[in-house]
C-alpha cells in the first residue's frame, strides 16, 4: 500500500530543498511530485506561451539533479501556467487536455487527499504556493513527512482559517492565478 504525503510551501526555494532531501533519502522521481507557479530563478510563471496542453510537458531547466531537472510548464485552467514534475505533472497535463477531470483539485483527491485539504492546497497554488507530494510505501510515509516538515511547510488548518477570514469558502477553478503583486502581498500576510 502507498500513502500520499502532501505539503504546501510559501517559499519555492524551501520546496526545492525538501525535494532534494527526499531524493537524497532514496525517494524517486516516480514517488515525488512538485507543482508551482514559480520558476527556479524565482520568477512567477505568468506567461503560458510554450506551456504544454497535452501529455507531453515542455522541459524547463532545473537546478540540481533528479526531479528538479524534469520540471516542465503546463497550463491548468483556473490556475494558469505551472512548473511541474513527477506523477502529478503527468496527471495535470492530462487535465489540461480534458483527459482528467477536476484539474489540480481532482488530481489531489484521486491521490487520496481529503477534499477539504485539496481545496486549500489548490488555492495555495493559485495564490503562488508550491506543492510537494510524495506517494510513499506505508513504511516510508513517516520518513517523507519528517523530511518535508524540516523545510517550513504551511500549516494547512491554520491557512484554511486565514483564507476563510478573508471570505474564501473553497477553491474556484475559474478564479485567475494571483499576480506577482498579489503573491507578494499574500506572502507578507503570512510572514512570521
Amino acid at each position: 500500500m502507498t500513502t500520499t504525503v502532501t505539503h504546501l510551501y510559501d517559499d519555492y526555494g524551501k520546496a526545492q530543498e525538501a525535494v532534494r532531501a527526499l531524493e537524497a533519502s532514496g525517494f524517486t522521481d516516480s514517488e515525488v511530485s512538485l507543482a508551482s507557479r514559480f520558476r527556479d530563478n524565482g520568477e512567477l510563471v505568468d506567461d503560458a506561451s510554450g506551456a504544454a496542453t497535452g501529455a507531453s510537458i515542455g522541459a524547463v531547466a532545473g537546478a540540481g539533479t533528479g526531479l528538479l531537472t524534469a520540471l516542465g510548464v503546463i497550463a491548468i485552467p483556473g490556475v494558469g501556467p505551472l512548473v511541474a514534475a513527477g506523477v502529478l505533472a503527468t496527471t495535470l497535463a492530462g487535465a489540461a487536455t480534458g483527459a482528467a477531470a477536476g484539474g489540480i483539485l481532482g488530481a489531489l483527491t484521486n491521490y487520496g487527499v481529503s477534499e477539504e485539504d485539496a481545496h486549500v492546497y489548490s488555492e495555495g497554488i493559485r495564490r503562488g504556493g508550491t506543492l510537494v507530494t510524495v506517494q510513499a510505501a506505508d513504511n516510508r510515509a513517516q520518513m517523507a513527512r519528517d523530511i518535508l516538515n524540516r523545510y517550513d511547510p504551511v500549516d494547512i488548518p491554520v491557512r484554511r482559517e486565514a483564507y476563510k477570514e478573508g471570505g474564501w469558502t473553497r477553491y474556484d477553478p475559474n478564479a485567475p492565478g494571483y499576480t506577482r503583486d498579489e503573491v507578494r502581498a499574500e506572502r507578507d500576510r503570512y510572514r512570521r
